[in-house]
C-alpha cells in the first residue's frame, strides 16, 4: 500500500481512539487528523494533529480550508459522530414517550453533521488514489431490517443518515471517482454509548473498541472500489437498506 494521511472525526469516541491508535502503528499513515470538540490535554500519538471542531457549518468549512494542502492526499476517512442518548434522554420505547427536542438533538448529531462533512470534504479527496469513507451507520437504521419499531429517533436518524450517503455516492461516482462510501454497523460496542443496554447482549457480541476498529480499517483495505455505497456491518457482511 502507498503511504497516506488519515481523517479521523468525532475523535474523542473510544472507536475513533482505538482507530487512531492503529494508523499511529501503520508504516504507511504518515500522519493523521484528528476532529473533535474539544483538544486532549496532552499529546495522545506522535502522529496525530488535532483539529477542534464545534461542528457547525462554518467550523465545517473551516477544517476542511485548512485540510486543502493535502487534498489528494488523505484516503482513509472516518465520520464517527453519534449518539443514542445522554443525560437528558433516552431512546423511546413507545410513542408517548416521542420528543421534539430529542428528535432534533439526534437527527442533528447522527444525520446533519455526517452530512456537513461529506458535503465539503469532495475537494479533499478528488485524485487518483483510492479513497474510502466510513461513516457510523447501524443495523437499526436499515429499513428493510425493522421488526420491532422503537427507538424511534435513533432508528429514523440512521436510515436517514443511509439515505443520504446513497445520494452522495452518486454524485462522487461523478465527480469523485476514487472514492468509496461505506455506512458502518459497528456492532454492540463496550462504549459509554451502549452501556445503558449491554445486559443483554451475550459476551462474544459484546466488542471492544480496538477489536471494531481492526475490523472497520480492514474492511476499508479490501473494499471493492466501484462508485457504489456499501451497508457493511462489523464482519464485513452487507445489510440490506
Amino acid at each position: 500500500m502507498s503511504s497516506f494521511y488519515a481523517l479521523v472525526i468525532g475523535a474523542s469516541s473510544a472507536i475513533a481512539q482505538a482507530a487512531i491508535q492503529q494508523f499511529e502503528t501503520d508504516q504507511d499513515c504518515l500522519g493523521v487528523f484528528a476532529v473533535s470538540r474539544s483538544l486532549p490535554e496532552a499529546e495522545i500519538t506522535t502522529k496525530a494533529q488535532w483539529l477542534e471542531s464545534d461542528y457547525t457549518e462554518a467550523s465545517i468549512q473551516q477544517t476542511c480550508k485548512n485540510l486543502a494542502p493535502y487534498a489528494g492526499k488523505i484516503t482513509k476517512i472516518l465520520i464517527c459522530n453519534g449518539i443514542l442518548h445522554n443525560d437528558n434522554m433516552m431512546p423511546e420505547r413507545k410513542l408517548e414517550e416521542i420528543r421534539v427536542s430529542q428528535l432534533e438533538d439526534t437527527f442533528r448529531t447522527n444525520t446533519i453533521i455526517p452530512m456537513l462533512w461529506l458535503s465539503q470534504l469532495l475537494p479533499i479527496v478528488k485524485g487518483e488514489k483510492a479513497t474510502q469513507i466510513a461513516l457510523f451507520s447501524a443495523r437499526i437504521g436499515s429499513i428493510s431490517d425493522n421488526k420491532t419499531g422503537g427507538w424511534y429517533s435513533y432508528r429514523a436518524s440512521k436510515a436517514a443518515l443511509n439515505m443520504l450517503i446513497q445520494s452522495c455516492s452518486v454524485e462522487y461516482a461523478r465527480r469523485a471517482k476514487n472514492v468509496k462510501l461505506i455506512a458502518f454497523h459497528p456492532g454492540t460496542t463496550d462504549t459509554p454509548l451502549s452501556k445503558p443496554f449491554q445486559r443483554s447482549v451475550p459476551k462474544d457480541k459484546l466488542f471492544t473498541a480496538n477489536f471494531v476498529a481492526t475490523q472497520l480499517l480492514s474492511i476499508m483495505k479490501s473494499v471493492t472500489m466501484d462508485n457504489k455505497a456499501a451497508y457493511l456491518d462489523w464482519n464485513n457482511q452487507p445489510i440490506d437498506w
